[in-house]
C-alpha cells in the first residue's frame, strides 16, 4: 500500500506547537512535506520533532482589491448575520470601526455601507462564490496549482482556518481532486467570522465546536466535521514536559517557599490594561503583608513585544518574576511571525504545573491550568484611568464564547482591586464547574493525536 503523502501548512506558531510539537505526525510512515516560509530557526526546530520527506517554500502573495474587499464584506456581512442569529452586539466588536489611514477609512466605510445590502444568507453565500472566483484569478493561485501538480499530495492540512494564503491553496488543492483538512484554531473563532478557507474535512475540538460549525457555517456539511479533540492539551500528561523543579526555579529566580500566582497576559488588543492589573496585585500582596507568602510569575503573551510590563516589573523586581515564552520571532514581530521553541512547551505545561493560581483577563489558560486541577481566576473590574479609555473588561465576557460555561462558577471573579488578598490567596482546588466547562470545550483531547493519526491514516 503506498504511502500517504501530506502537505502540511502551518500559518502560525501555535498551530506548529500544537500538530507537530505534539504526537500527531510523529512515529509516522506518511511522507510530509512542509509547505511554509518560515526561517532556518524554525525549521531546525521543526526537524528535532517532525521527520520531513520535504520542504516546500510558499510563492509571495499578493491579494487583490477585489480579493479583500469580498472577504472583507464577507467578514462583516457574517458578523451582522451572526449577531442577530445569537442575540449578541459583541459580535460587531470583532470588526475595527476605527480605521487610522484615510485610505483605510474609505475601503472600510464602503465595506460598512455595502454589508447591510448583504443581510439574508444566500446573499453571504453569493458573496463567498464570489471570493472563490476571484482567489482563482489570482497568479498566486496558478503558481501553487503548478507546485501541488509537481508535488502530488494526498491531502493538505492546514492549522488554522483564517489564514489568507491557505483560502488559494485549499482552492487549487480542490480543483486538483486533492483531500483538504483544516482546524478550528481556538475555542472562539467561530462567531468571529473568519473561516477564509473551504476544507473536505474541518477536525474540531469538541461536540459543543461542531455544533458551532454548524450554526454559523449551516452550508457544510455534517459528514464533513470530525470530533477529534486538540492535541496541545496532551502536553500536560507527559511528565517529561515537567521541568526538574530546583532548575525551574533557579531559572526563573523563583522562590521554593513561596507560593506562585501565576498572571498570564493577553495580546494588548484583548487586554490593553494587563499591566495596571499586574499593579494591583502587586500592591494588595504588599498591601496586606502577603509578599513573604506569595510570588507573582508573569508569562506575557508570545506574540506581545510592547515591553508594557517593564515598568512595573522592575518597580516590583522582588514579588514579581518572568518567565518569557521561548518563542523564534524575525525583525517584522508580527504575529504571524512568531514561532515556539520546543522548550516552550515544557516552560508552558511546567509554569501550570507549579503555580497555584492562574489570574487574567479571560484567557484559555484557565484550561491549561485545569489541567492539573489548578483554579483560575477572572479579573472583572475596570480601571480608573484606562490605558484605552473605549475598552472594558465588561464587553470580554459578554463575548459568545464565554457563553459555553455551564456554571459561572467554573472560575473566580475578581470583581475589585480590594478582592485581590482574598480571592487569589484562598486554596481552592478546582470545583466541578470548572472540569464540566473543560469537558465541554475540550471533549477528549488525551487521545487527540492518535484520532487524528486515525482519521489522516498515518
Amino acid at each position: 500500500m503506498e504511502k500517504n503523502k501530506i502537505l502540511l501548512l502551518f500559518p502560525d506558531g501555535v498551530g506548529i506547537r500544537n500538530y507537530l510539537f505534539s504526537n500527531v505526525f510523529r512515529n509516522t510512515n506518511s511522507k510530509l512535506v512542509l509547505f511554509h516560509n518560515f526561517d532556518f530557526e524554525t525549521i531546525s526546530a521543526i526537524k528535532q520533532c517532525t521527520t520531513l520527506e520535504d520542504e516546500i517554500t510558499i510563492p509571495n502573495y499578493k491579494e487583490s482589491f477585489t480579493e479583500k474587499f469580498l472577504r472583507e464584506l464577507i467578514c462583516l456581512s457574517r458578523l451582522y448575520h451572526n449577531h442577530n442569529k445569537v442575540n449578541n452586539i459583541t459580535l460587531l466588536s470583532n470588526w475595527n470601526w476605527n480605521q487610522k489611514s484615510f485610505p483605510k477609512n474609505v475601503f472600510y466605510n464602503l465595506i460598512e455601507k455595502t454589508a447591510p445590502f448583504f443581510s439574508s444568507y444566500k446573499s453571504i453565500l453569493k458573496l463567498e462564490k464570489n471570493y472563490q472566483k476571484a482567489i482563482r484569478r489570482n497568479s498566486f493561485y496558478k503558481e501553487v496549482r503548478d507546485i501541488l501538480e509537481k508535488s502530488q499530495p494526498n491531502i493538505v492540512f492546514c492549522s488554522h482556518q483564517r489564514a489568507l494564503k491557505a483560502a488559494s491553496i485549499f482552492a487549487a488543492a480542490t480543483d486538483l481532486g486533492i483531500s483538504t483538512s483544516t482546524v478550528l484554531f481556538s475555542w472562539d473563532n467561530l462567531p468571529k467570522a473568519r473561516l477564509a478557507l473551504r476544507a473536505d474535512n474541518y477536525l474540531v475540538w469538541s461536540e459543543y465546536m461542531k455544533k458551532e460549525l454548524l450554526l454559523y457555517y449551516p452550508e457544510i456539511s455534517t459528514d464533513s466535521i470530525h470530533v477529534t479533540g486538540t492535541p496541545q492539551f496532551e502536553f500536560y500528561e507527559d511528565e517529561k514536559n515537567i521541568i526538574d523543579k530546583e532548575i525551574f526555579y533557579t531559572r526563573y529566580n523563583l522562590d521554593p517557599v513561596r507560593k506562585i500566582i501565576c498572571f498570564s497576559g493577553d495580546d494588548t488588543k484583548t487586554s490593553p490594561d494587563d499591566p495596571l492589573y499586574l499593579r494591583d496585585i502587586a500592591e494588595e500582596l504588599i498591601t496586606n503583608n502577603l509578599q513573604n507568602e506569595y510570588q507573582i510569575l508573569l508569562r506575557r503573551c508570545p506574540v506581545d513585544f510592547s515591553g508594557r510590563f517593564d515598568a512595573v516589573v522592575n518597580e516590583y523586581k522582588d514579588l514579581i518574576k518572568e518567565a518569557t515564552p521561548l518563542w523564534y520571532f524575525n525583525t517584522s514581530k508580527e504575529w504571524n511571525a512568531v514561532y515556539p521553541s520546543v522548550d516552550d512547551v515544557k516552560l508552558l505545561v511546567s509554569t501550570a504545573f507549579y503555580c497555584d493560581v492562574v489570574v487574567n483577563v479571560g484567557s484559555t489558560m484557565a484550561f491549561d491550568f485545569a489541567m492539573f486541577s489548578k483554579p483560575c481566576v477572572f479579573i472583572n473590574y475596570d480601571q480608573q484611568k484606562k490605558i484605552e479609555d473605549e475598552w472594558s473588561v465588561k464587553t470580554i465576557y459578554q463575548f459568545q464564547h464565554f457563553k459555553s460555561m455551564p456554571n459561572k462558577d467554573a472560575v473566580i471573579w475578581l470583581n475589585k482591586k480590594e478582592e485581590i488578598a482574598d480571592k487569589i490567596t484562598i486554596k481552592p482546588n478546582i470545583n466541578s464547574e470548572m472540569m464540566a466547562w473543560k469537558d465541554v470545550i475540550l471533549g477528549d483531547y488525551k487521545n487527540a493525536s492518535s484520532k487524528m493519526q486515525q482519521f489522516f491514516k498515518i
